[in-house]
């Protein structure tokens, strides 16, 4: 049985949490002229209800009358992060190991059978602990762009996307993506009352649910990855990461160590947490890691799409290029599922 989190952070900001690389990473991207205006329309050429339907299609629902222990620890955790009414939670039939959140306007939670049969049931739950920090962060906004950008680099592109640089949104998504998930790591930690719970989850989601796995070796593992002084070993490892959507779970679990080593799980498990509505000014110390985040952001955006200015003026031409005219807001009036 999944432990129970015993835990509610009432109206807790994503901001009491967040990664400084997803803060940095998401600011980034809004800096970016037309990338909001591309993802709406984007969004709306691609019918997020097509979307919907593909996802949760061949999926079942999970609820008090369906998978009711699933359904519980999902709930648990949606308590314990304040978050009311928390996202339709499905579980799709699948031998991988993963879960998901998407839905620029309605997001749902998608956990693959792989996971929810092999894990334990805590390990379960700091998933959904894991994707219930997406859904605080409003991380699905970025993520269905993202998902829908991948489908059109593997399919026919839909009608009013000849010109788009699809490529260059993908990078820049995927270098996001990989930041986004540092955040959810912390919340998944908060929500367990426990991060080792989380670190274990990370080790199986990399090595597999094995028998006989040493949390504390695969620690230790985690530090020697962080310490490597080898720079060619760096670099090649860096160019791999560079195409994965999420970031290798070793450094996943030295980034949450060094946050609780910091002290700022403690802070926040003791009631002193940043509330909605009452975000304050970034500190010094922060806006310099996020400076600097940003900076790492911008130069990935250098080598992989040719740089900002190139991917905006890509955008500027495909906007003249296409005869949709700027009602980004028609995929609310049309009804999105």
């Amino acid at each position: 049985m999944a432990s129970d989190p015993g835990r509610r952070y009432d109206q807790m900001s994503s901001k009491a949490y967040e990664h400084p690389a997803d803060r940095a990473a998401t600011s980034a991207l809004r800096s970016i002229p037309l990338m909001d205006k591309a993802i709406k329309r984007l969004t709306h050429l691609a019918m997020e209800r097509q979307l919907h339907q593909m996802l949760v299609g061949n999926a079942v629902r999970i609820g008090e009358h369906q998978v009711p222990a699933l359904f519980a620890s999902y709930q648990r955790c949606a308590i314990a992060l304040d978050i009311e009414p928390a996202p339709t939670l499905y579980i799709t039939q699948t031998p991988l190991a993963n879960a998901m959140t998407v839905g620029a306007q309605r997001p749902v939670v998608l956990i693959y059978s792989g996971l929810a049969a092999s894990y334990d049931a805590d390990e379960v739950q700091a998933i959904l602990a894991h994707e219930l920090g997406h859904v605080l962060s409003e991380h699905y906004y970025y993520t269905t762009a993202f998902v829908l950008v991948a489908q059109m680099l593997t399919s026919s592109l839909p009608g009013g996307v000849t010109g788009l640089p699809v490529m260059a949104l993908y990078m820049a998504l995927l270098e996001w993506s990989r930041a986004a998930e540092l955040s959810s790591d912390r919340a998944s930690a908060l929500v367990m009352d426990d991060p080792l719970t989380t670190c274990r989850m990370l080790m199986r989601m990399a090595g597999g649910a094995v028998e006989g796995m040493n949390l504390d070796a695969f620690i230790a593992q985690a530090t020697e990855y962080e310490e490597e002084d080898d720079l060619f070993a760096r670099w090649g490892r860096a160019m791999v990461e560079l195409t994965r959507t999420h970031p290798f779970a070793v450094r996943r679990v030295r980034e949450l160590v060094a946050w609780v080593e910091a002290g700022d799980f403690d802070r926040i498990r003791s009631g002193s947490y940043v509330r909605r509505g009452s975000e304050p000014p970034p500190s010094a110390e922060f806006e310099a890691a996020v400076a600097h985040y940003r900076a790492r952001f911008t130069s990935t955006l250098e080598r992989t799409t040719g740089g900002v200015q190139r991917l905006v003026s890509q955008l500027e031409d495909w906007f003249k290029g296409t005869d949709a005219h700027d009602g980004e807001d028609d995929a609310d009036a049309q009804g999105v599922s």
